[in-house]
């Protein structure tokens, strides 16, 4: 739950928020099973999309897709330039 949170206190209005959880748990269960079920592994990846979500988000968002699609992209390069660590 602590990466719906980071979510949730992004500084956006309640309909973009909206945009902004659905295209998280469309990401989310697009690469979750990547992540194997260690909890600690787990939270940390959704941390890490989260984060990559807000990195292309804005006010105007209003298409789940192709957020989720940015996300996805922006969290690869982070685990590509961690040489696929996850920790």
């Amino acid at each position: 739950m602590k990466a719906r949170s980071i979510i949730s206190s992004a500084a956006f209005g309640p309909e973009t928020l909206n945009v902004l959880y659905r295209a998280f748990d469309e990401a989310w269960a697009s690469v979750a099973g990547n992540f194997g079920d260690d909890p600690s592994v787990v939270d940390r990846a959704r941390i890490r999309l989260a984060n990559a979500l807000l990195s292309v988000a804005s006010e105007e968002s209003r298409d789940p897709e192709v957020l989720k699609r940015a996300a996805l992209v922006v969290m690869a390069g982070v685990y590509q330039d961690r040489g696929g660590k996850t920790s």
